[in-house]
This record gives C-alpha cells, sequence and structure tokens, in this order.
C-alpha cells in the first residue's frame, strides 16, 4: 500500500500582493495543488474565472481551470505527465490572481503509480494506463461510498470497505458524486449503522436535499470527497464517477440552470486532474424523464472543453452510447439477458473501436437483507460466472453485492455479525487470471472450440478456454500446428491451478472437465510451433 506521504498534493499558498515567482515540487503522475488567495468580500466566488497555463519541459502547453475551496481560497489542481522543469502562469478575472507565475519541479515517477486510464493505441478495446501498462479491468458498484465517513476526516469505515474491496483485486469503483435515497421496497429489519439514506447533513449544495439552497455548493462536501477520491488512489483504485443520479431521490436543480452548471462545471475542475477518475455523465441517464439526449450529449462537450486532461467519458445509459458511440470513450451497456456472452461478443463487433463494460449485467449477489428484489442473478456463483462470459467476450464487467451498492452499506462485510458475506474471493482470483493469461493480448474466437468460449492469442500462441459446466467434454480444435500442447486447468472458484502438462499435438482434442461441478478454464500454449 503506498503511503498517503508519497500521494500528499503539493500545496503552495501565493500571496496575491505579489507575483514573485514560486518553486515547488511534484511527481510525475501525481497532483500537485496551487492554492490562491484573494483578500476581500467575492460576492459570487464560484462563478471567479481563474486558470493557469502549464509549459511542459519539451515545450507544450496545458491550461488548466481553477474551482473555489472556501474562504477567499482558490485551487488550480495539476497532474504533470513530464518530468523536469514546468512553469506556469495564472489568468483571473480578479485582478490579484492574474499573472501568478510559479516553477514546478517534476521528479521522475513513483513506484506504482502508473498515470490515468487511457485506450490501448495497439487495440483501441482494450484500457492501458499512461505508462502503457495493462488496466484489467474489474469494477465493483458502491453508489453511497461518499457517505460512509461524513464529518469524519479519518475515513474509519471507508477504509474498511475500501481495503476489503482492494484486497479482492477490483480496481474501479463506480460511484455517485451524491445520491440521496431510495423509492424501492427494502427490508424492515436492517440495522441502521448500514443504512446511509436520507442523512440530511449530506449534501452538496447548501441547505439540504429537502430545503436545498441552490445559491452555493457546500464545498465542505467536496472536501470530504477529495479524501474519498485519495484513499481509491492509494489503494490502485479507480473512481468511476457518476456525476448526476436520476432514481435516488436527489433533489437537482433545474436541468441547464445556473445552479445545474455551478455544480457541473465544480465537479470536472475539481476532479479532472485526478489520474484515477473515469467520467460518466449520469446513472440512469436517459431514465425517469429528467433529461433528454440533448441535454446529455451539451453535458459531454461542456465536460471536454473543461477536462485539460482529457478523462474517460461514458454515459450509463446504453440507449446513449448506441445512438452517440462518437460522443463516448467507452461503451457502457446494461445487458442482463440470459445469452450474455453471444450479447456482448456482438456488441464487442459492433463497436469495433470502443472498450465496452456492461456496467450492470444482472448479477445482484445476495446480502443478509433483502435489498433489490427484482435482481435476476442472486446467487454468487451466477453472478462470477457471468463476469467470466463477459471476459471471454472480450468486454469489460462489474460487480454488485446487494450488501453495498445502493443506500445499505455493509462496510465491514467479513465482520463476525455480518450472516451472508460477499464472495470477494472470486473477483480475486478473477483479476489473477486476466493479468496471468495476458487479457490485454487476446481476442474472441470461436475458431478453435466446439463448443463453451475461447480467447486467442495466436501471435504468441496461447488460447484460454471456458468450459460451463453443464459440458462433459470440450474440443479443442483448428489450432496452428505444433509439435506439443502445453496444458494448465484453472478453477475460477478456488483459484487452483493445476500443474501444467503436455501432450502430443492433435488438430481434434477431446478434453474432459478437470474440476466436477464447476465451471472450468483451461489454458492451452503451443510447444515448438511448426511453420
Amino acid at each position: 500500500m503506498k503511503k498517503f506521504l508519497l500521494f500528499a498534493c503539493v500545496l503552495l499558498t501565493i500571496a496575491c500582493q505579489s507575483h514573485a515567482q514560486k518553486t515547488i515540487q511534484g511527481h510525475k503522475w501525481e497532483t500537485v495543488d496551487i492554492t490562491f488567495i484573494a483578500n476581500g468580500h467575492i460576492a459570487k466566488p464560484f462563478q471567479v474565472d481563474l486558470s493557469a497555463t502549464f509549459q511542459a519541459p519539451d515545450g507544450s502547453q496545458l491550461t488548466v481551470p481553477g474551482f473555489y475551496n472556501d474562504n477567499n481560497t482558490w485551487l488550480v489542481r495539476f497532474n504533470p505527465n513530464q518530468e523536469g522543469t514546468w512553469t506556469s502562469v495564472s489568468t483571473s478575472s480578479i485582478k490579484k490572481l492574474n499573472g501568478v507565475t510559479h516553477i514546478i519541479e517534476v521528479s521522475p515517477v513513483q513506484a506504482d503509480v502508473h498515470g490515468g486510464i487511457t485506450v490501448s493505441k495497439t487495440d483501441p478495446q482494450k484500457l492501458v494506463y499512461e505508462d502503457g501498462s495493462p488496466y484489467n479491468l474489474v469494477a465493483n458498484e458502491v453508489d453511497w461510498l461518499f457517505a460512509l465517513d461524513y464529518g469524519n476526516p479519518n475515513l474509519t469505515k471507508t477504509k474498511t470497505l475500501v481495503e476489503a474491496i482492494s484486497a479482492n483485486g477490483y480496481n474501479q469503483i463506480i460511484m455517485n458524486v451524491y445520491a440521496y435515497d431510495l423509492d424501492w421496497t427494502q427490508s424492515e429489519n436492517i440495522d441502521p449503522k448500514w443504512d446511509f439514506g436520507s442523512k440530511k447533513e449530506i449534501f452538496p449544495f447548501l441547505g439540504d436535499n429537502e430545503y436545498p439552497d441552490y445559491s452555493a455548493l457546500n464545498v465542505d462536501f467536496f472536501k470530504h470527497y477529495d479524501r474519498v477520491i485519495d484513499l481509491l488512489e492509494d489503494h490502485g483504485i479507480s473512481a468511476h464517477i457518476m456525476i448526476y443520479v436520476w432514481n435516488k431521490m436527489v433533489n437537482w436543480p433545474e436541468a441547464n440552470s445556473e445552479a445545474d452548471n455551478m455544480y457541473f462545471d465544480y465537479v470536472v475542475k475539481r476532479y479532472q486532474a485526478k489520474s484515477n477518475v473515469v467520467w460518466d455523465i449520469s446513472k440512469e441517464a436517459l431514465r425517469y424523464g429528467y433529461d433528454d439526449p440533448n441535454y446529455i450529449t451539451e453535458r459531454i462537450d461542456r465536460l471536454k472543453a473543461l477536462d485539460a486532461y482529457k478523462r474517460l467519458v461514458t454515459v450509463h445509459d446504453f440507449e446513449y452510447c448506441e445512438a452517440n458511440p462518437d460522443k463516448v470513450d467507452i461503451i457502457s451497456a446494461q445487458f442482463w439477458h440470459s445469452d450474455i456472452y453471444s450479447k456482448m461478443l456482438n456488441l464487442k463487433a459492433e463497436y469495433p473501436n470502443k472498450p465496452i463494460i456492461n456496467l450492470e449485467n444482472g448479477a445482484y449477489e445476495a446480502c443478509q437483507y433483502d435489498i433489490f428484489l427484482d435482481s435476476n442473478y442472486s446467487h454468487p456463483i451466477s453472478a462470477i460466472e457471468r463476469n467470466y462470459q463477459c471476459a471471454f467476450a472480450g468486454t469489460y464487467t462489474s460487480y454488485y453485492w446487494q450488501g453495498m451498492a445502493w443506500n445499505v452499506v455493509i462496510y465491514d462485510p467479513f465482520a463476525e455479525e455480518v450472516t451472508v458475506q460477499p464472495k470477494f474471493e472470486y473477483y480475486k482470483h478473477f483479476q489473477a487470471f486476466l493479468d496471468k493469461v495476458n487479457f490485454e493480448k487476446l481476442q474472441p474466437t470461436n475458431r478453435y472450440n466446439s463448443s463453451g468460449y475461447c480467447l486467442a492469442n495466436t501471435e504468441d500462441g496461447e488460447f484460454v478456454y471456458y468450459m460451463p459446466k453443464a459440458n462433459s467434454a470440450l474440443a479443442v480444435k483448428g489450432l496452428p500446428k505444433a509439435e506439443k500442447l502445453e496444458i494448465q486447468w484453472f478453477n475460477p472458484l478456488t483459484g487452483i491451478y493445476t500443474e501444467p502438462y503436455q501432450v502430443d499435438f492433435k488438430s481434434w482434442l477431446v478434453v474432459n472437465p478437470k474440476f466436477k461441478g464447476v465451471d472450468n478454464v483451461f489454458i492451452v500454449k503451443l510447444i515448438n510451433r511448426k511453420q
């Protein structure tokens, strides 16, 4: 675990009466916060224009917008992508904040820091970090993560949950900026300590959700949100930030109003410099009658105009992504179909230049309470099976546990009192498997298998097979000729691998499942490939 001191933002307070040049220190791909202070009364501080233009060592420039941080203080949040000496100069509608210059000395990247998440240059359907290392996305949805420790800077509950999530292979949390409560029926016996809905003290504007004051934002809310995002970054977890949500009883300001734009712009300005951020305009974006596609398109254009770092953006609504694939960087689906593999495979073929994630695959693993009665696949084994099927279609997927996905957040999921605990370990094995087989190099195919599913890396002579437990056998067929085939079996539920063994090459090789009563995975490698 990276120490917080290594990731602490470097703060520089600029005396606005003097424009003397200041030098600050930073590291490549780590956030530097530059603080500006103006004296006197500022009538509308959230409307103050402030930005800084940074010049990189190679001469390129980056202009980053600033944001108000309370008490006549503004921040410009900077994330350098080059080591060496950077310079910057500010531009502001406040005279004393205008023309302030800095020197930023950027040291080499620190261990375990890989930069932001982006699309691979060699395969536009795969995600990588800025340094080119693979990002094998395994997401976990925790909508109310912002609420667990509101008012507690130590983030005691949040740390407990995030550490459990991180230790089990998840590298992205899908989360709201804000949500209020649910309007569907849940168990009546839920322990109140797990219920984070209807918390009046938590609201991104002044006032509260029932009696909002849209004249200004609640900066303390966002300072708390900063700590949550930083905690995720410290654990190597990306934050899939859903800026809005329409079905969680939030009293949002009118769309396109001054308050709406103030909120949206503020979120983008405040979090764009964080390397671990992925944008999502809204959960349930075209549902519930709040907006229309034109509004979502306008929000995307607005975000892209503000975001100097060009973080990836998607929309939690397949209808929108399907109609507007050129507006999003990632196609988000919500496919619950029983033939999910075929659906995701078809989607991959339909959008050959976009990464694809099934944000909701219909599997909502059960907890000890009735949280979401409409779940189609609540058994933990059916849930992990659907995740593997998405992966074997060459796409990304996500996980829901009903004990933490919505307003009920069992933040200590392995405590003795939690009688139905999540099967996080399945996803630890899942992530380790994706890393082991170099998922970023694999492509789905039906050419080399008689049934089940197959991923192939023909360049390196590696083939990965998924055999559903209904199969009594599976034929490996049509592989490029080789002297031998090396076979290794994998149990997705236990994470156990057999010792690899070799067999003579056959153009049609029938194999039987190694592990009884579960789906089997096996890896085939060509030995002494023949031309």
